[in-house]
This record gives C-alpha cells, structure tokens and sequence, in this order.
C-alpha cells in the first residue's frame, strides 16, 4: 500500500480545518446574531453543499476555477496560480464543501447561550473581541470540538469534490478517498481495504477524542 494518498488526505483535513477555524466561527457569530435577508441568503448557500451532490458542486467548482473562466484567468494571469488539478485547489473546494460542518454547530451553539453573558460582560466595559473570546467560545467549548471534528472527518471521506478538481495524480492529488476507488476499480480489493481500514482507524481514533473532550468539558465551571 502507498502511503502518500494516506499522508495527502491527513494534509488536505488538517489544512482545511485550519482554514474552517478562522473564517467558520467569525462566520458562525455573525449568523447567529439577529436575522436580516442578507444573513438568510448567506445561510441558504452555505447549506448547498449538504443537499447538492458533490458531483455537481464539483463540477461547477471545476467550471469556475478552470483558466478558461472568468475567475480562473484572473488567478492564473495575476497571481500564476491555477486551482484546476493542484492541490490549492483541493484546499479551496474542501473549504467551500465542508464549511457549514464547522458553522453549524457553533452557531447553534452561540445562538443558544443566555443575552445575558454578554450583556454582563459589556457593562464590565469588556469590547465585543474580548466576550466573544474570553466569555462566548469558553461556553461552547464542546460545539467547537464537534465542529473541529465533523469538518476534518467530512475532508478527510471526500470524494466527488476532490476527484472533479483534482483528478488523481499520484502524490498531487490522489487522496485517499481516490485511492480506494482506484483500487477497486482494478480488483486490487486487498489493497482498498488496507486504505479504508487505515481512515476508519483515524476518524474512529478522533470520534473517541471528542466524545473525551466533550464529557470534560461538560464538567468545567462554564459549563
């Protein structure tokens, strides 16, 4: 068994998890404030990918980031990056694929917790960057775990997203998910079980993480 796909995979997860932290939850707190259309059309989008198939999120995904497209020229002409079978491209089209995996359960969270933290904490003369860090995230310690976890084990099961935008060129972006398929498809079962096995290890190994992390925070004094 190749070990790259496996390695490619890991990378792919944990880069794009990354990514989901930073712009998911500023995201996730907006949402969760008070509704507006613009804040209804924003939440209508980031539920495509979870009705769409990821067959055809991919293919327009590969339509928008080719060169021969409007976007896809720019980058190349610009800034000489092309999205179309790199792994960039793999990074950008898992953050778009499995973005509302991170949004939806902090919001959720966040649209839970009592006005009254923050209120407590803006009469302290906290700003809103200090309650959102200091005394909103502490209390939803066990969403963003869940979050974390569904949106690196969602990245790491791609299939669809990542074969229409990167195909699968060995230890560019043939990803574990491809490798499988491409074993199968040529009857080596021996070797696409060894690559499942080796991802249903990782994401039961990070399932039972978060179930640990969860129960412990439930037990701290915010919770």
């Amino acid at each position: 068994m190749e070990w790259t796909p496996i390695w490619l995979s890991l990378k792919l997860a944990a880069i794009t998890t990354m990514i989901l932290v930073i712009i998911g939850i500023p995201l996730a707190y907006w949402l969760s404030r008070r509704s507006s259309f613009l804040k209804v059309v924003t939440e209508a989008v980031l539920t495509m990918p979870l009705v769409l198939p990821p067959s055809v999120l991919g293919f327009y995904l590969l339509l928008a980031f080719s060169p021969n497209s409007m976007l896809g020229s720019w980058l190349l002409r610009y800034f000489n990056i092309s999205l179309v079978f790199s792994f960039g491209g793999l990074v950008v089209a898992s953050v778009i694929y499995s973005l509302p995996f991170m949004v939806s359960p902090v919001k959720s969270a966040l649209a839970h917790l009592p006005k009254s933290l923050a209120e407590a904490s803006y009469t302290m003369g906290k700003s809103k960057w200090e309650t959102f860090y200091r005394i909103l995230l502490p209390n939803i310690k066990s969403s963003l775990y869940t979050a974390v976890v569904l949106s690196f084990a969602h990245t790491l099961g791609e299939f669809g997203v990542v074969l229409m935008i990167g195909g699968k060129l060995n230890g560019i972006t043939k990803v574990a998910s491809i490798a499988i398929y491409d074993a199968v498809d040529s009857n080596q079962y021996h070797e696409a079980n060894q690559y499942a096995l080796v991802l249903f290890a990782i994401t039961f190994s990070i399932v039972i993480l978060v179930f640990i992390f969860n129960k412990n925070a439930a037990k701290g004094p915010l919770e």
